[in-house]
């Protein structure tokens, strides 16, 4: 698989463009409701006065778009705006948003985040002696590891699903561990346990949440339900 930026070097003269930006068709294995939400902590740029602003940018791309981003065009893509001078904040933002629009064929959302919200009670299951899991209760699977399918190199997340079909403890917790030396992207993990739950379960209501952590800067947490509301948000497990 061919990237344009990712495990390879790069002109660090490039300027702000949306050329830079690297589309990656997305994969989808189920037809659940949902986005994916990306959060940059690391995103600058210039105000009015030419001062720099240090802001976490939220970025959500909604799950049925054409395409996605790769993340180090991402960053690449976000880092070369420390030089830019926009007037008002909904510059900057719509600046993003139009771009990122017009690269995954969908309609983005881009914000400033000031905090992010409480991480929801769930019954821990790497701990647990439940032979199955409550109906309707938040579970959370820590530690879990996938494969990047560029780079080889692993990524990790909690895993936080709810159902309204109990689901049998010791074969999700093995099925969430088989992941380990798999080679897939987050959204596509993400489809895929869930695609895999809803088979083996036919559960009226499921949800199924991807909270990665932060790679160079970025993390990106999808998020499937079988509803358009969904209870996942942007939470983190620790404090930025």
């Amino acid at each position: 698989m061919s990237r344009k930026f990712l495990g390879n070097s790069y002109d660090r003269n490039l300027k702000t463009s949306y050329k830079i930006l690297d589309p990656i068709k997305r994969i989808r294995s189920s037809s659940a409701y949902g986005h994916d939400i990306w959060n940059a902590y690391e995103f600058t740029y210039l105000d009015k006065k030419n001062l720099p602003v240090l802001k976490v940018l939220e970025i959500t791309i909604p799950a049925d778009s054409k395409f996605i981003v790769e993340s180090k065009s991402l960053k690449i893509y976000l880092n070369s705006f420390y030089d830019k001078t926009f007037i008002k904040n909904s510059d900057v933002l719509n600046h993003i948003k139009k771009d990122l629009d017009k690269l995954t064929k969908s309609l983005t959302k881009v914000r400033f985040l000031n905090k992010f919200l409480d991480t929801p009670a769930s019954i821990d299951l790497n701990s647990s002696n439940l032979l199955n899991t409550p109906k309707n209760k938040i579970i959370c699977f820590t530690g879990f590891r996938s494969i990047c399918p560029v780079t080889s190199q692993p990524d990790f997340a909690n895993i936080y699903i709810k159902s309204s079909e109990p689901i049998e403890t010791k074969w999700i917790t093995e099925y969430l561990k088989s992941y380990k030396e798999k080679g897939d992207f987050h959204e596509q993990c993400v489809e895929s346990i869930y695609q895999d739950i809803d088979s083996r379960y036919n559960p009226k209501k499921i949800e199924v949440c991807g909270r990665f952590m932060r790679r160079g800067g970025i993390d990106i947490n999808p998020i499937r339900s079988s509803t358009k509301l969904s209870a996942f948000k942007n939470f983190r497990f620790f404090n930025q």
